[in-house]
């Protein structure tokens, strides 16, 4: 990913609201199902970190992108910014600047 395409989907996620929590038990698998779905429907999602959850939050970031094949755009304080275009081409939503 370019820094340009990042920038562009930094943007697009300033006003968006996190769609999945992570909270004292960390990533489980249930979770994890949560986050794809949200990816797979949206491409582009937040996740909120909370003050609970033990672990480093880029470590988090770096596990969840990891396991679902997709992107980390930005860690900002407890929030996380995910990126993964959807599978099928026909519903991908968001078009990268090249």
């Amino acid at each position: 990913m370019t820094s340009k395409q990042r920038a562009c989907l930094k943007g697009m996620a300033m006003t968006m609201e996190p769609v999945a929590q992570i909270g004292k038990a960390s990533l489980t698998d249930e979770g994890l199902n949560g986050v794809e779905e949200a990816l797979e429907a949206r491409e582009l999602i937040k996740i909120a970190v909370l003050k609970n959850c033990d672990g480093d939050v880029r470590m988090i970031a770096d596990t969840i992108a990891e396991r679902l094949h997709g992107e980390v755009v930005q860690v900002i304080g407890r929030k996380i910014v995910l990126y993964r275009p959807a599978r099928q081409k026909e519903k991908r939503r968001i078009v990268l600047p090249q």
